[in-house]
């Protein structure tokens, strides 16, 4: 099972990481494969929750909907896709470090990375994969760090 796994410190506490991170309408704002996503209902998000959106990874673009299947508010975060081309579980943790947080992000790709593109695509795509993942926490600490009234919004 291809994995991809990056960690970045962010100079805001675990609870407003974790609360911009939960939004899905938010995921459009730091991560650039994902071209748009939204909440399916109107409940608060927690554990069951759902959305959906798509993404575009090297060039191809697939829907998917996603289901929290963890909610541990501030430390852990876990999606899992239940509907879609690929088949895919999200983790995020998020620790104390100083006056911030270290956020681990990690995509574990059921079916491989490249399985939209053909099993042979993996490697190439886990590898792009991942640096589009580690440019996406840089935004995403830069955005934070720069506007920290976004974490707040719980």
């Amino acid at each position: 099972m291809p994995t991809v796994e990056e960690s970045i410190y962010i100079a805001l506490p675990p609870q407003e990481v974790f609360n911009f991170l939960s939004k899905s309408e938010n995921f459009p704002v730091w991560d650039s494969s994902v071209v748009h996503a939204e909440t399916i209902g109107d409940e608060p998000v927690g554990l069951g929750t759902r959305a959906k959106g798509t993404s575009k990874i090297v060039g191809k673009k697939f829907d998917w909907t996603l289901e929290v299947g963890e909610f541990q508010p501030p430390g852990r975060l876990v999606s899992r896709s239940v509907d879609g081309t690929l088949e895919f579980t999200v983790t995020s943790t998020f620790e104390p470090e100083g006056d911030g947080t270290r956020l681990t992000y990690r995509i574990d790709a059921e079916s491989g990375l490249g399985g939209v593109f053909g099993k042979l695509a993996d490697r190439f795509v886990e590898k792009a994969q991942a640096r589009t993942v580690r440019a996406n926490l840089e935004t995403l600490a830069e955005l934070l760090s720069e506007h920290p009234e976004l974490g707040r919004e719980g």
